[in-house]
């Protein structure tokens, strides 16, 4: 029995992917709802029906920007400039490390003098773009951030927006002062699964929403990887997990509910991950002979050597080169016993919020997952929804029915390429619409929504240390 005709026989039906003109799509937003958040959706029943929107600008102006941090996030950004060139030129970059800073470079053929070391150079010269795309790393966020809004550029700037709320703050009072365009890369908004899951909510496809169940599954080798050897492992160098990793998911429960957060309550610690956990004979590195390597999960050796999971962070000449990525391991902070490090991020971690209305919402993120993906629940008072973030259903109470999202946007040639479910490049379109038009509702991720939605993340720290409920000021 092929797929399709079990879904019928089930009763669901999932359709296939339809690729909509951009300039159609904005003469053609559903009413109430900001470009950035129209989707051509219809409920029909027994499926759901959806046209995705080209990942083409409505718009005809090409953007001109400068990538400082050309790493895995600002080589995505930027590839967007080379599937659509006519909307997106990049004309300089800047990066700390002479081979990425030169490798994209000569990919987008940016001049000599355009090409920048420390990000501060590039304030040294007079504007040459008209946007700074800001993916460093995150202590390295607020201060480019504020120095490019006063040189009169706008940004697009990878989460979390800075370390602080403070500083959060600071970067909205700057955006108004100097009447500047900032979005976040919250790119699960601009990902067609999570815009129809919020189109189902707020068509009434449930009736009123009550609550949400949400979780961030980090997938045990990753949390590894990033929250106990890599970049994130530690909350004072970076932040808190609950924004480095999970500020997307606190984003997606506010955008959902569409209620201010007035509490939040939150727990968890680092469980595993520390000294006193080490099996006994555990040298400090996965390489120096440590009779455990061949059954541990987290063992460097497997994760970057066998499976070749994870290996954008070392610049390798070959990624099949077992030697290079060996050689990596034993000379990088990766190749360290994960109960070694000098982490101190938690290993699980759980909040539950309130809304006004007397909405609620509860989020988990955990490590010891085999999986990543969101999971969510959405309980309304006529129906519920359940998705794990690529499918997800609706059930309706007194019919009995169900309905159906199945779209994989990879299926749609242009979306290839496009990380988080197609969000990545879908964001990257909207921002380059929202300068074109010095528009900035032409974003979902307003630095308004943005910035609210990190406080709850500085929230839900405050109340895990306090073991407290906290408010959340807006």
């Amino acid at each position: 029995m092929i797929r399709r005709d079990f879904l019928k026989r089930c009763g669901l039906i999932a359709t296939g992917v339809a690729l909509t003109d951009p300039m159609a799509m904005a003469s053609e937003m559903l009413g109430g709802t900001s470009p950035a958040e129209a989707a051509d959706l219809a409920f029909d029943d027994g499926q759901i029906k959806a046209n995705i929107r080209s990942l083409t600008p409505s718009t005809n102006k090409q953007i001109t920007a400068i990538v400082i941090g050309a790493g895995n996030r600002g080589r995505l950004y930027a590839s967007y400039a080379e599937r659509f060139p006519d909307h997106l030129k990049i004309v300089g970059v800047s990066d700390i490390l002479e081979s990425r800073k030169n490798a994209m470079g000569d990919k987008h053929g940016i001049p000599q003098e355009h090409r920048f070391g420390h990000y501060r150079e590039v304030f040294e010269v007079p504007k040459f773009a008209d946007v700074v795309i800001i993916s460093t790393p995150d202590d390295k966020h607020i201060e480019p951030c504020l120095k490019a809004m006063e040189f009169g550029y706008d940004v697009l700037l990878e989460k979390p927006a800075a370390q602080t709320e403070a500083e959060c703050r600071q970067i909205l009072a700057h955006t108004k002062k100097y009447n500047r365009i900032v979005a976040i890369c919250h790119v699960l908004r601009y990902a067609p699964y999570f815009i129809a899951l919020k189109h189902a909510v707020a068509t009434g496809e449930i009736g009123e929403l009550v609550n949400i169940q949400h979780m961030e599954p980090i997938q045990y080798a990753h949390m590894a990887h990033s929250y106990v050897r890599g970049n994130w492992r530690s909350e004072k160098a970076t932040t808190p997990i609950i924004l480095a990793k999970s500020c997307h998911d606190l984003d997606i429960i506010r955008w959902i509910v569409d209620k201010p957060c007035l509490t939040i309550a939150a727990d968890g610690s680092l469980h595993l991950f520390k000294k006193e956990n080490a099996p006994e004979g555990a040298p400090l590195r996965c390489t120096d002979g440590c009779p455990h390597e061949s059954t541990c999960p987290y063992s460097a050796i497997d994760i970057y050597v066998n499976r070749k999971q994870h290996l954008g962070v070392f610049d390798l000449k070959d990624r099949k080169d077992e030697n290079e990525i060996m050689e990596k391991i034993k000379t990088t902070g990766y190749g360290r016993c994960v109960y070694h490090c000098d982490n101190d991020q938690p290993d699980h971690y759980v909040s539950q919020m309130t809304f006004e209305d007397g909405k609620t919402a509860s989020f988990t993120m955990d490590a010891f997952t085999p999986w990543g993906g969101r999971r969510t629940r959405i309980m309304g008072t006529t129906g519920f929804i359940e998705g794990d973030g690529k499918t997800f259903t609706v059930y309706d109470f007194r019919s009995n029915k169900k309905k159906v999202w199945n779209m994989d946007v990879v299926d749609a040639e242009e979306y290839k390429g496009s990380g988080h479910g197609g969000g990545d490049f879908a964001l990257v379109r909207d921002f380059i619409e929202a300068v074109a038009t010095q528009d900035s509702s032409r974003l979902s991720s307003t630095i308004e929504a943005s910035i609210e939605s990190h406080i709850m993340g500085f929230a839900a720290e405050k109340s895990r240390k306090s073991d407290k409920k906290a408010k959340v000021k807006l």
